[in-house]
């Protein structure tokens, strides 16, 4: 329950006013104004500190030096640093230092800033001491045992610190990642519950809520870096962990914030053209550039308000901007939608399907965003009718039939039997399967045949020795082959349970917990992702090393072992191809 609404009951004159003014409001620029549209309808203030500034905008020339120079490995360190005294006052003792050499900067640096520790959970990291189950303890009970090490509790946040305060306790990935992550912590609430701890889940929600009432959106992470861009939405879906059986009720008491999250992801839905694209909205349908969609013709596409390097990844985003020859503003945008999207850096964001620096995010509409919106439309349409709001059930309802057939007529092969990403400036899909192609079936949008389409090319395509492969492209980056993710393992099972695809999703979750098993028993550890193709090696790829901890990987794969027990004594994939009914289906919300 959000501290918003402390009754559990849905403020309808809020909502209402807050449909007509953000889905009609002029895109802002710059996270300032965006904040100012986010501003929470009247009677609700802004919690203190709400507009704070990103790093690079609080230091300036000592964050572009700092971040240049690599005072830090990993540039998101200092942005996570807490500083010693007020950005003025550091800045102008910087500017009467004058630091000259390298060592001199990190000399002030380290003066006036205390850098942050890791996150450790396993006998190798050594930021900081493990504290989870002993060594030889079960894959179960290390798991159980890591939620105490991954929570953090809600406390004061220090004066001009990026974190931005959250009112409950929650759980933090692990690794370099200290704070919240949007769609990270539904599949860590997945683990969470058949661990014991749906107080903690419900801490969870309760926190999102209060990023949605404060912010008007779920950013990225509860960081002040984050707040241009959100991810993918999942909100609904943890809403309806809170009651299983009868998810309408939990979406009624959070019907302000899901409602409210739905005008962020729809701003400018109701005057973009057709061709065009305004925020996270694209209009479909046609090259004119007049007239306005009709019903079923909008879509949306990931995006960042802000056109900079990002903070926590500065130097990397300029040294692409001088590789790639581009328009800078352009590609700094393209690079933080694909941050938005979660997939940071695939070949699905790729024109050339192989090189970072022809990322073009922002003109392809995806498929895993657009199925998540269905589930948000549909969600809001089922608490409109647990409240007795016929008119905006009717409404929501006519939203989710509208993106469905969207989806159908752009999004759907009939030929290749597979849902793919569409590239809305050419106006043509992009022939590259993905996992992402998996989405229809979780939230239910997909026919009986289309999901038996699907199940086929995921045999055929995407399913290997450990799980399921994010792409079938090897790129070096980590959203691509040979890598598998946990939360893509979840989106497949639950959406083939959905359908009638038993042996698929068993097989797919066995595969996965074999997987992840062999690793702990090699390393003690659960890792951020993993190689799925060759199984005798760790994931890689990216911008930073392989992580630990780790979330979401914790979480499916105890929910994985919750629905199948009979693979927490597999040790081959071989023994995957015993076929067992599941526990229960764990499908996403009904149509």
């Amino acid at each position: 329950m959000s501290a918003r609404c402390p009754s559990g009951r849905p403020d309808r004159a809020s909502i209402s006013s807050l449909r007509a003014r953000v889905l009609g409001a002029a895109a802002p620029g710059g996270v300032l104004a965006l904040l100012l549209l986010a501003r929470p309808p009247e009677g609700i203030a802004l919690e203190p500190g709400a507009e704070v500034l990103p790093p690079h905008a609080l230091y300036g020339e000592l964050f572009t030096r700092v971040q240049e120079e690599q005072v830090f490995a990993d540039g998101k360190d200092f942005c996570d640093a807490i500083p010693k005294g007020s950005p003025a006052e550091i800045l102008a003792r910087y500017r009467a230092a004058t630091p000259r050499t390298p060592e001199e900067l990190k000399r002030f640096v380290a003066t006036h800033f205390t850098a942050p520790t890791t996150v450790g959970s396993g006998p190798a990291s050594t930021a900081v001491p493990p504290r989870a189950a002993p060594a030889g303890a079960s894959l179960i009970d290390h798991i159980d045992a890591l939620w105490g090490v991954l929570t953090r509790q809600p406390a004061d946040i220090p004066p001009y610190s990026s974190l931005l305060s959250l009112p409950r306790p929650f759980v933090v990935p692990g690794g370099r990642f200290r704070e919240i992550y949007y769609w990270d912590s539904y599949f860590t609430m997945l683990g969470l519950l058949e661990s014991g701890r749906a107080d903690l889940t419900k801490d969870m929600v309760g926190d999102f809520a209060h990023l949605i009432d404060t912010y008007g959106r779920i950013p990225n992470g509860n960081r002040t870096y984050y707040l241009s861009r959100s991810q993918p939405p999942f909100f609904f879906a943890m809403v309806a962990l809170l009651e299983p059986g009868h998810p309408e009720r939990a979406f009624a008491r959070y019907l302000t914030q899901l409602e409210r999250e739905y005008a962020f992801w729809m701003d400018g839905a109701s005057s973009v053209a057709r061709g065009l694209a305004r925020r996270r909205v694209v209009g479909l349908g046609g090259a004119t550039r007049v007239r306005a969609p009709a019903p079923g013709q909008v879509l949306n596409r990931y995006w960042d308000d802000e056109d900079l390097p990002r903070d926590e990844s500065y130097r990397e985003d300029v040294a692409l901007a001088n590789r790639s020859g581009r328009d800078r503003r352009e590609l700094y945008r393209d690079v933080r939608a694909a941050a938005e999207s979660g997939w940071d850096f695939s070949s699905r964001w790729f024109a050339d399907a192989h090189s970072l620096t022809s990322i073009d995010t922002t003109a392809i509409v995806p498929v895993d965003l657009n199925s998540l919106l269905f589930g948000l439309e549909q969600a809001i349409a089922a608490g409109c009718g647990e409240a007795h709001d016929e008119a905006c059930q009717r409404a929501f309802r006519e939203h989710a039939r509208a993106r469905r057939k969207a989806m159908d007529r752009y999004l759907w092969d009939p030929v290749r039997g597979a849902y793919f990403d569409y590239q809305w400036a050419r106006g043509e899909r992009i022939p590259r399967v993905s996992a992402a192609t998996l989405y229809p079936l979780f939230v239910h949008a997909a026919s009986p045949a289309q999901a038996a389409s699907v199940a086929r090319t995921t045999r055929r395509r995407l399913l290997k020795g450990g799980g399921v492969v994010t792409t079938t492209r090897n790129t070096g980056q980590q959203w691509d082959a040979p890598n598998g993710w946990a939360p893509l393992q979840w989106i497949a099972v639950a959406g083939f349970n959905a359908y009638g695809e038993a042996a698929l999703a068993e097989e797919i979750a066995c595969r996965w917990s074999v997987n992840v098993a062999r690793a702990y028993r090699e390393s003690g550890k659960l890792l951020e992702k993993y190689d799925v193709m060759n199984t005798d090696r760790p994931g890689g790829g990216g911008e930073y090393p392989l992580q630990d901890g780790f979330g979401w990987t914790n979480g499916v794969t105890r929910k994985l072992l919750a629905l199948y027990p009979a693979h927490t004594d597999y040790r081959s994939v071989d023994e995957c191809r015993r076929p067992r009914p599941a526990a229960h289906p764990g499908a996403a919300v009904d149509k």
